[in-house]
């Protein structure tokens, strides 16, 4: 089959490579219709996560036809569904209590130790995310070997179009999760730092969730322009001193909750942040941290911080002083997307979500690399990326 594989930082190439097979009996083979660029894709594509091998098939967002199952599968062929990117048992402690993403056994016990050194406890498996979380193969394929998959995927109506439940996969639900973990109540003012697709849809789901007033911060113009369209207010970071915006937009209070929708690799020429960068390109650190940092200091005392953008390593010159003495709640995490795909499903089939406006650009699988270059270079006009295995070039 073709796929999408990583060589290494800057170089993803469309290869020919085995054909996944049935290992365990709950497993199933989905032959991909949909898949998609995320933005956390630009980490492994950055080479800013470790433990990315050459040749890994890369893509965490997909959905498609299953065409094979395991003797305990309950999927059926013929199916269409989406794939969730959290490989989830659903037997462990975590995932009984809905904590998927920290699933305690879908990262196999000899891929454990990297992460397990890093953040106490293994990580859970994630599709097409470097062996730190199980080295599973990815979506950006023909092809893709889904495993416990009587837990994962959900079957979709053949009356919504791919477009319409593509994100079902990772970023709607993890929208929806940053704006659940800022914890909105009536009247609070919400800001939103990053307006790629994940911090569009957590503008969204803020809004629905009752928020009486959502800011956006970032500085590209159409990104801007589809946050207004949702219904958020807009601060350019590039125009903008945004700590004193925020203070005048929130009455001189703070706003009651923050969503860092960017992690990692924040944009911007502040101090922090370019030296960040440094120190990220000689490898001292991994993670660029100027957003999160600005959101600490936003917030107002007593209100919440919600983080689904990714981080994966180490900060300095973290506001620990603010934390503390401002009595600030945090929520972080992978999202828990088996735990959304239901509810967000019934919302997108009664119309009150629209998924469909982000999509910028339909490219066939072959052209992925190019796909990843703009999505990483144009991403004002790149909004979100759809690859289609098959289409005509």
């Amino acid at each position: 089959m073709r796929a999408l594989t990583w060589h290494g930082t800057h170089d993803v190439r469309v290869d020919t490579v085995d054909d996944p097979e049935i290992v365990n009996p709950r497993d199933a083979i989905i032959k991909i219709t949909s898949t998609a660029i995320c933005g956390s894709d630009l980490h492994l594509y950055d080479g800013v996560i470790p433990g990315c091998k050459p040749g890994d098939i890369l893509g965490h967002e997909f959905m498609g036809e299953v065409v094979e199952t395991g003797p305990k599968s309950t999927l059926q062929k013929g199916q269409r569904v989406v794939v969730p990117f959290t490989i989830s048992c659903g037997g462990c402690f975590h995932c009984k209590v809905e904590q998927f993403s920290a699933c305690e056994n879908s990262n196999p016990a000899e891929k454990q130790d990297m992460s397990a050194v890093l953040y106490g406890q293994p990580m859970a498996g994630l599709f097409g995310y470097s062996h730190l979380t199980g080295g599973y193969s990815g979506g950006q394929a023909e092809y893709v070997r889904v495993p416990f998959s009587d837990i994962g995927p959900i079957v979709v109506p053949d009356h919504l179009d791919d477009d319409k439940v593509l994100f079902l996969s990772d970023i709607l639900p993890t929208g929806w999760m940053a704006a659940e973990n800022a914890d909105i109540q009536p009247d609070d003012t919400v800001a939103v730092w990053g307006c790629g697709p994940v911090g569009l849809f957590a503008i969204q789901s803020a809004l629905a969730m009752g928020a009486a007033k959502v800011i956006a911060i970032d500085h590209f113009p159409h990104r801007l322009e589809l946050a207004r369209s949702l219904g958020a207010e807009t601060i350019n970071f590039r125009e903008s001193h945004v700590l004193d915006a925020l203070m005048e937009m929130s009455g001189g209070i703070g706003v009651d909750a923050v969503i860092d929708a960017v992690g990692m690799e924040a944009h911007g020429f502040a101090f922090d942040n370019m030296m960040e960068v440094a120190k990220q390109k000689i490898g001292i650190g991994a993670d660029r941290a100027h957003v999160l940092r600005q959101a600490i200091m936003a917030v107002r005392f007593g209100g919440k911080v919600s983080i689904p953008g990714v981080y994966g390593g180490l900060t300095d010159k973290f506001p620990t002083g603010a934390l503390m003495e401002k009595g600030i709640q945090i929520k972080s995490g992978q999202t828990h997307v088996q735990k959304y795909t239901k509810p967000l499903l019934e919302k997108i089939e009664n119309g009150s979500f629209d998924t469909t406006f982000l999509i910028s650009h339909r490219l066939p699988l072959e052209d992925a690399a190019r796909g990843y270059k703009c999505f990483k270079e144009e991403q004002d006009s790149w909004t979100k990326v759809i690859l289609k295995p098959g289409m005509a070039a």
